[in-house]
């Protein structure tokens, strides 16, 4: 039976946290309460249409106005699970672990999360 020292084991976990942050750090997101949120706090969404790793999103149009992507820079890139996708319009949105991910209208405040489950096809983003 091998001893496995308690300052070996909490020096690895923190390694490995701080490996995690320092990646999102470099993320077009933030992570709050478990779910993905933009910069501004907004809570973030996924569509069950868009199929993951197409490199398309199916909310154009109509959909978009009430949807609003997560914009992407032209400048921006791929970062671990942040990948970029060219929308119809040729504009860029992030997407996380290949789905893109998406904003919703009627949240009003940081931490709503009213479009979660809406229309049963809408789910907010997780890490």
């Amino acid at each position: 039976m091998k001893f496995v020292s308690p300052s070996l084991v909490l020096a690895t976990a923190t390694l490995v946290v701080f490996a995690g942050c320092a990646a999102m750090a470099n993320a077009p997101v933030k992570v709050s309460d478990g779910i993905l949120t933009g910069h501004n706090g907004m809570t973030l969404y996924t569509f069950d249409k868009d199929v993951a790793g197409s490199g398309k999103s199916t909310c154009n149009g109509p959909c978009a106005s009430n949807w609003p992507p997560l914009a992407a820079a032209p400048s921006d890139s791929a970062n671990g699970d942040f990948t970029v996708i060219t929308r119809d319009d040729g504009s860029k949105q992030w997407a996380v672990k290949g789905k893109p991910v998406y904003f919703w209208v009627k949240d009003s405040k940081p931490g709503d999360k009213t479009g979660d489950g809406f229309n049963k096809v809408w789910q907010v983003a997780k890490p």
